[in-house]
């Protein structure tokens, strides 16, 4: 997948040439798909966001700028930002669903031995609560910055200094 292969297709598609488009599908869905399924862990929600971003990319092809990345570089982030838009509308779903005893009783499945368990249970233990809360709300309930600043209310520098000193502060601890 060169950017010199790429790059025609996609202005092609951006003057609304179907057979470019297909093209550009051909020569990139399956790794656009991986990345999408890694996220998220679901094949039928992956297809979703999938067939999503391609929509995005065939409406948005012109405004694709070759002085911001590569083509794929571009997809490639149409399809996280879907994906991450899908992880949060059925994260939301979920919880909706759930009742509020059953939702904390939930049990979630790590694929950490034991000991690796307990001491990531521990450094986070021994972050600020700030830090722990920053870090909570962003990896585990999926909130943006911005929805991390309306959460928390508290400035977006401030939100991001406590998200990057504690997963600092867990690298080290954890490689202890």
């Amino acid at each position: 997948m060169d950017n010199d292969d790429l790059l025609p297709l996609l202005c092609a598609t951006a003057q609304g040439d179907k057979n470019a488009f297909s093209s550009l599908y051909q020569q990139t869905s399956g790794k656009l798909f991986a990345i999408s399924l890694n996220m998220l862990t679901n094949r039928a929600y992956a297809e979703e966001a999938l067939q999503d971003a391609f929509i995005k990319i065939w409406h948005n092809a012109s405004e694709y700028n070759a002085s911001k990345g590569t083509v794929i570089s571009w997809m490639i982030s149409i399809v996280r930002y879907r994906s991450l838009d899908s992880l949060r509308y059925h994260k939301v779903r979920k919880e909706q669903s759930l009742g509020d005893d059953e939702y904390e009783n939930e049990n979630v499945s790590i694929d950490v031995n034991y000991d690796e368990e307990t001491k990531l249970v521990n450094c986070i233990e021994q972050l600020e609560p700030q830090q722990k809360q920053a870090i909570h709300l962003a990896y585990y309930k999926g909130l943006s910055h911005s929805e991390l600043v309306d959460h928390i209310e508290t400035p977006l520098g401030t939100v991001k200094s406590w998200i990057r000193r504690g997963l600092m502060q867990l690298q080290r601890c954890f490689t202890l």
